[in-house]
């Protein structure tokens, strides 16, 4: 276990000394110049994000589920995330989930000591099973939370990554994978919300959305798996149908309809002229993956 002195995240940005000091808009310009770090810092470990998402994807394909858990901000980032894959690529809620030390009311208020207890990682880790993907997210790495999670994850035989901002972090040496983006003190010592939270969101987009792409749930660069529950997101698949078919908007409109809002059957039926039970058809047989359903129907 590190101690306070050797984590990065605590240490004082000399950088930052006088930020008290400061006019409002020097105030801003700091944060900013801080923050300009961040992007850098996860370039530097896109080797791992990449190997990351291949073992998500690989799980994804057996039937596993990627589960996040992390303490106070970290925890959130990760509820977070798992919150909007279902109406992004249209899976079910449990394909990524969340958890977060002390439950789902620590989203709101933070629950005291909940981040050291062992056992309450064991305990939430219970879900995980050995097709499953264990990500433990931390600035520090050094959560006992976090600790009790791996332990678990390591009994079951599941896969298990790291996200950390911290190089002597604990959890680094418990897992299969690390990915430690190091950004260096943060613009108030100790505040990890701040450019560590950022470049945890940064990754966390990168693992559930590479990994959504290499199993068909986009075609180009268009979530084609979305649900249109709201007018917002019937507007874009709508738009999505006329860029992919060549078609105006009413016969797109009109398509959607038949095929109850299934995107990609929407464009099946006008790109390869099918009937709505011809498209869901392919579809099933190649795995609701578009390109393999238009290179079988293109043979």
């Amino acid at each position: 276990m590190c101690a306070m002195s050797d984590i990065i995240t605590e240490f004082r940005n000399e950088n930052t000394k006088d930020i008290d000091l400061l006019s409002t808009i020097d105030i801003v310009r700091k944060i900013n110049e801080e923050d300009q770090i961040v992007a850098r810092a996860v370039e530097d470990e896109s080797a791992n994000i990449a190997k990351a998402i291949d073992i998500i994807a690989k799980q994804f394909l057996v039937g596993g589920k990627l589960c996040y858990f992390g303490a106070g901000t970290s925890g959130r980032l990760g509820v977070l995330d798992a919150s909007e894959c279902p109406p992004t690529f249209g899976v079910t809620p449990d394909m990524v989930q969340g958890f977060i030390a002390g439950g789902d009311s620590a989203l709101r208020i933070s629950v005291e000591g909940a981040e050291d207890n062992f056992d309450l990682g064991v305990n939430d880790a219970k879900v995980l099973n050995k097709d499953d993907v264990c990500i433990a997210i931390s600035a520090s790495g050094n959560p006992k939370y976090l600790l009790g999670v791996l332990s678990e994850a390591e009994r079951i035989g599941c896969k298990t990554i790291a996200l950390t901002c911290n190089h002597k972090a604990a959890i680094l040496e418990e897992v299969g994978l690390g990915i430690c983006v190091e950004v260096g003190p943060e613009v108030i010592a100790g505040s990890s919300r701040m450019k560590a939270g950022t470049a945890q969101k940064m990754v966390l987009n990168m693992l559930t959305t590479g990994a959504m792409i290499k199993i068909g749930k986009t075609y180009e660069n268009f979530m084609i798996d979305l649900m249109p529950t709201n007018e917002k997101l019937k507007d874009r698949a709508m738009r999505i149908v006329m860029e992919l078919a060549g078609v105006n908007a009413s016969t797109a409109l009109k398509t959607l309809l038949e095929c109850n809002w299934k995107v990609k059957e929407a464009i099946l039926m006008l790109q390869c002229d099918l009937t709505q039970p011809a498209a869901k058809e392919a579809l099933r047989k190649n795995c609701g993956v578009l390109r393999r359903a238009f290179a079988s129907l293109n043979k």
